[in-house]
């Protein structure tokens, strides 16, 4: 008997034999969990969490006694309230059903890669909060003026600040922090109006954070706010994942089930307050020492975070529960940084072009761009596309799905070390050439590497060559005939390529490329190029000027892959750039200026938001973009890479 299992947030799924371990499982579907002890049960280093619940997007019902019952090694390990949260060791549990289960962070082998952003940005420094050190007289019986009145007193003095409140948290340690200090103080105040820390003696330096929670991944800056400095960045799997790897699946999920809403919630809670206290440590501070949060996403998965009613974003017309900028307190959301501490939100654009789209926009400033026409795509599980100039702007999202992220593809895999992140096939040959993350060379048949999957760079370089060497033709489909070994079938009898054979990878099989994988690509490409065509339809254009390609992978791909297999309408490839997570630079900007709070908050009215999947003549424009690079399109860009595709016909 063999069942469905799912891991997350790999995305990796199959069928495995009863009574086999997770582990077992995890070797089988090339899943990395860490397993020191050699699966004696003795390390608890193999930790994982089994989700439960009827899963509709994978038709899967995930139950405790779809499991062995628990060990009394796992009894000897665990704490108590792990087991009671479904905590399990993957080396001690069998598999007697169904089951989707979550590989903690702590206990995956390959730390995520946080991508170095692809552009240099100039912050201008002005946040939010800021710092402000006082010398007060001290307290005596001629004196004996309230802590918080002297401390006000001396900020109006030194500063001008007036009509200053104070958070009730910093209020109860006040007097103990005056004296500590011998009444001299450091107080930091948000927007000049509000005391949210106070500490004793000359206090130079404070903390925020911008964060980018993308619904496969969350990317953070821990920025020093008194230099503007990025002093780390770190980034993770979105801990959602495990509910679904698109915002429909986890608002379906939120739907049926009773707690589900609440899980979404506790989910990426827990993982901000990870990345807060990782980073911290990192640099030798405490999360406490964080005095700010920016937070940009798409708006599902802002609702998931602000744990607002996310069920009526997957419903037209898509309203939000609020769509203007807010600030509200970290401890209120339950992040764990400084107890007074803020968290600024951005605001929404419309239905699912969230602030994340705003936070790109005010990282790339298109709405001060003279004449050109630029077209800026956001790659992610959820697209956004801006295209226009300052006379006028319009935006759009597209389903683009996870696949150009890693997940639905069958090897594929986020960005860490062992991932294909670039892919070379020789057109003659058919033999394949890669670049796995971690090491500098390209690695060649008979040569032994690390190669553990493909992630989203490796997957557009992989689609564009396929199809470049013939191996694919411009519908999708596999050439069967071509004197290759590399072109087989799989066990379902469906055509695939092996772009690494099991004795050359780092998971001993095959690494290869799906006709269903190429089809998840397609999917995600059409719905980006129908979108940006919209969009020029309605600015009554038919050529881009400038392309700018952001995203989390986005200073990693290659451009002409791109064009290739028609991501985006045909422009000079020297025109287009790769900026990195442009998003995230958005959020430190959010953080760094609160002047880019108000240019966020004004853009976000005044981009004209286009609903694509409303357009009468949406499926038609779909079924033309599935082809490669696109079934009707010219372009005049690669035409010459295009006419040395065997087969190739416009």
């Amino acid at each position: 008997m063999e069942y469905n299992i799912i891991f997350q947030p790999s995305g990796r799924r199959g069928k495995v034999e009863e009574g086999k371990t997770l582990l077992t499982a995890s070797h089988e579907l090339g899943v990395d969990i860490e397993a020191p002890c050699g699966a004696h049960k003795v390390c608890g280093k193999c930790k994982i969490k089994l989700e439960t619940g009827y899963f509709e997007k994978f038709s899967i019902d995930s139950q405790a006694d779809h499991l062995s019952p628990v060990t009394e090694e796992e009894k000897k390990i665990l704490k108590p309230e792990d087991i009671a949260n479904n905590y399990r060791l993957a080396c001690a549990t069998e598999i007697k059903g169904d089951v989707l289960v979550f590989v903690p962070e702590e206990s995956r082998k390959a730390d995520q890669v946080v991508l170095d952003t692809g552009k240099e940005r100039v912050f201008k420094l002005d946040p939010a909060v800021k710092n402000y050190f006082v010398k007060m007289p001290v307290a005596t019986l001629d004196d004996h003026r309230a802590d918080l009145s002297r401390l006000q007193d001396a900020l109006k003095d030194q500063y001008g600040l007036e009509n200053l409140s104070m958070d009730y948290f910093v209020l109860r340690e006040l007097p103990n922090v005056m004296r500590d200090g011998n009444w001299e103080v450091t107080a930091t105040v948000l927007h000049d109006s509000e005391i949210i820390d106070v500490r004793p003696g000359f206090a130079e330096k404070w903390y925020g954070i911008g964060i980018d929670v993308g619904t496969t991944t969350v990317a953070a800056y821990l920025c020093d706010m008194s230099t503007g400095e990025m002093l780390i960045k770190d980034g993770m799997m979105n801990p959602q994942v495990r509910y679904g790897e698109d915002v429909l699946s986890r608002i379906t999920y939120a739907m049926m089930n009773d707690d589900g809403r609440d899980k979404l919630n506790d989910a990426i809670i827990e993982g901000i307050n990870t990345l807060a206290e990782r980073m911290t440590e990192k640099v030798g501070l405490k999360a406490e020492d964080v005095t700010e949060i920016t937070l940009v996403f798409n708006t599902a998965m802002h609702h998931c975070l602000l744990n607002l009613e996310p069920k009526y974003m997957g419903r037209s017309p898509f309203a939000p529960a609020i769509s203007a900028p807010f600030d509200v307190k970290a401890r209120d959301l339950n992040i764990k940084i400084g107890k007074a501490a803020n968290v600024h939100v951005l605001p929404v654009e419309a239905g699912f072009v969230g602030p994340d789209n705003v936070s790109v926009l005010i990282a790339e400033e298109p709405y001060k761009q003279d004449d050109e026409i630029r077209l800026i795509i956001d790659i992610g599980t959820n697209g956004e596309i801006d295209l226009g100039n300052k006379n006028k702007l319009v935006s759009t999202s597209c389903a683009t799905g996870p696949a150009l992220e890693g997940a639905q593809i069958k090897f594929g895999m986020r960005a860490a070390p062992g991932a294909i992140e670039q892919l070379r096939i020789d057109p003659e040959t058919k033999e394949c050439s890669y670049k796995v993350i971690g090491d500098d060379k390209f690695y060649a048949r008979g040569e032994k590497s690390n190669a553990k999957g493909i992630c989203g760079s490796g997957i557009i370089d992989m689609v564009a060559e396929v199809f470049k060497a013939g191996i694919i033709n411009k519908t999708g489909r596999f050439n069967m005939k071509l004197d290759t070994d590399r072109i087989r079938k799989d066990e379902s009898g469906k055509p695939e390529y092996i772009m690494v054979f099991a004795e050359d990878s780092g998971i001993g099989k095959d690494i290869t490329v799906t006709q269903g994988d190429i089809r998840a690509v397609q999917l995600a490409k059409s719905a980006l190029y129908v979108g940006c065509k919209m969009l020029m339809r309605r600015l009554g254009i038919n050529k881009i000027d400038r392309v700018t390609l952001a995203g989390a992978f986005g200073s990693f791909i290659d451009k002409e892959s791109s064009l290739v297999i028609g991501l985006f309408p045909d422009c000079d490839l020297d025109k287009v750039a790769a900026v990195g997570n442009a998003a995230g630079d958005g959020a430190q900007a959010a953080l760094l200026d609160k002047n880019k709070r108000i240019e966020a908050r004004d853009v976000a009215a005044s981009v004209e938001f286009i609903e694509t999947a409303m357009e009468s003549d949406f499926q038609e424009r779909f079924a033309e973009a599935m082809a490669f690079p696109h079934g009707v399109d010219e372009f005049p860009s690669i035409q010459h890479i295009l006419d040395k595709i065997p087969g190739y016909k416009k």
